[in-house]
């Protein structure tokens, strides 16, 4: 009975490993790899605020052109000066107070305009404003751009009196401006036109003086002694 018992003991005992001894792996078993999980690999692509299709090359012209431009802008307010012309705004041709004035003559004219019917020979915007001008600059030679409003052609299309307004359209397909933003300009040699409304930088000596016309009257006239385009 002893030996039947002692046999199944001794060949459990051979066949459990010793309590506590962790079973060795594999020698060839390989150790896991740890991977960052916030490391994120680099976008292929453009990203927002990038410059694209610019190049150093590119970017040193573009510098360059600006220089220029400056320069060029530079070289042509020390000519104005050695002329002794001033260039003005239309602005410096209002005296302190006008435009206020003026927005109450707007207001005026426009609640009349709402009161009558439209289509009738009243309904129709006309000049406004004053005579009121700036002496600072009467009998001076300035430069100033502007729009002009030729009273008419001759057969070569030349003129030798417009008007010199500050925005397009006016006395055409708008009413005119205040007589103290409009302009009589004369000159003793005819000038060439190409379009009806062109823009110009005009010299010449300003004059406060009144002038009236059917299309508009002025506050002010100028005796013509260069004209040029203006470049946007």
């Amino acid at each position: 009975m002893k030996r039947s018992l002692l046999l199944p003991a001794l060949i459990l005992i051979s066949l459990s490993p010793a309590c506590g001894q962790a079973t060795a792996p594999p020698a060839d078993a390989e150790t896991p790899v740890e991977t960052n999980a916030d490391a994120t690999a680099a976008p292929a692509g453009p990203q927002v605020g990038d410059k694209i299709g610019e190049s150093e090359a590119e970017q040193a012209a573009k510098d360059s052109s600006v220089a220029a431009a400056a320069a060029e802008a530079m070289r042509e307010q020390e000519e104005i000066k050695a002329r002794g012309v001033t260039e003005i705004g239309w602005e410096d041709l209002m005296p302190e107070g006008e435009e206020e004035r003026l927005q109450k003559m707007y207001a005026a004219q426009m609640a009349t305009l709402y009161s009558i019917q439209e289509g009738s020979a009243a309904d129709t915007a006309t000049q406004i404003g004053s005579f009121n001008t700036v002496d600072t600059y009467d009998g001076k030679k300035i430069r100033m751009p502007g729009y002009t409003v030729p009273f008419s052609y001759d057969a070569k299309a030349e003129i030798s009196e417009f008007l010199l307004v500050p925005y397009f359209g006016a006395c055409i397909h708008a009413p005119p401006p205040p007589p103290n933003q409009t302009i009589f300009v004369r000159t003793e040699d005819p000038i060439l036109l190409k379009d009806l409304p062109q823009a110009v930088w005009i010299e010449g000596t300003l004059h406060a003086e009144k002038q009236t016309s059917d299309l508009a009257d002025a506050a002010y006239i100028i005796d013509l002694t260069r004209v040029e385009k203006y470049e946007y």
